[in-house]
């Protein structure tokens, strides 16, 4: 079985959180490479406290290159319909989603003349970034709460919907540093169907036309299927008892590995450009079907 893809011609960028700015930058630089002699626009809109985001993120990126740095910061609804936010994209290569609270992005954004240019540039093929709740909100269905450092007990888990630029995948951040493996696999738990995808501080995916990433920076991204699972107390256990689950698949990917969305298989190096072409012909295909 294929996963529910939706392919683009963009890129995006899912950030761990705590990326490096002062080092290395290896995930910015990555941001920076892909915008090129473009804008990239800033998106503080997570954070209920915005004040000094912006800063730090252009004058990293300018550093790094990127001449047109502008902000976008949304603290309601109506702000998010108005005319001046929205030229703020125009002929924008790029957009990056700081970290905060994912719900504020959501709620603020979805469903606005903004989410519409959001969806646009990726399908153009621009890059969207996020990192922390910038993140979460890149899939159709995203984490919004549960405890972490433990083991997941049923009943201690919120999701919502998130922005749908990638589909069939549930996205955590902040991953090993919070011992966040547990709620994860609730997630996948009450969502078989759909990939857990964890991603430690300082790492990023980069997602190629929706069907495959890339794993850069120092940490690890971890992939867990349920496709297989053939038992979980989801539906019959009591409330906050521990989580039982059997047959869940799991993969450790770090730096210059790859996975496939589509095949659902980890991939060396070697093997990305071959399975690549394979999986971009049956999501297009599927997709094509559903039409």
């Amino acid at each position: 079985m294929t996963n529910d893809i939706r392919t683009a011609k963009g890129t995006l960028i899912i950030i761990g959180g705590h990326e490096d700015k002062t080092d290395e930058k290896v995930i910015l630089k990555e941001v920076a490479r892909r915008v090129g002699k473009g804008k990239l626009v800033v998106s503080t809109v997570a954070s209920h406290h915005p004040e000094g985001y912006f800063e730090e993120y252009e004058r990293v990126f300018r550093e790094l290159g990127v001449r047109e740095v502008v902000e976008l910061d949304i603290r309601d609804r109506q702000e998010a319909r108005e005319e001046a936010k929205f030229r703020l994209l125009e002929n924008a290569a790029g957009v990056f989603f700081s970290g905060g609270d994912q719900r504020r992005i959501t709620s603020q954004l979805g469903d606005t003349p903004l989410y519409s240019c959001f969806q646009t540039i990726y399908d153009e093929g621009g890059v969207i970034c996020g990192t922390s709740a910038g993140a979460s909100v890149m899939s159709d269905v995203m984490l919004v709460s549960g405890d972490s450092d433990e083991s997941y007990r049923l009943g201690d888990l919120r999701m919502a919907p998130g922005f749908g630029l990638i589909r069939g995948v549930i996205i955590d951040q902040h991953f090993a540093e919070r011992g966040r493996m547990g709620r994860l696999l609730g997630a996948v738990a009450q969502n078989p169907r759909y990939i857990g995808l964890g991603i430690d501080e300082n790492t990023a995916v980069v997602v190629e036309g929706g069907v495959q990433f890339r794993v850069i920076g120092e940490g690890a991204a971890y992939v867990i299927d349920g496709e297989k699972v053939s038992y979980s107390n989801v539906s019959e256990g009591r409330q906050h008892a521990a989580l039982s689950i059997h047959d869940v698949r799991l993969q450790v990917l770090s730096e210059d590995d790859a996975y496939d969305l589509a095949l659902r298989i980890p991939m060396p190096s070697g093997k990305v450009k071959e399975a690549s072409q394979k999986s971009r012909k049956e999501a297009a295909e599927k997709e094509a079907a559903d039409k």
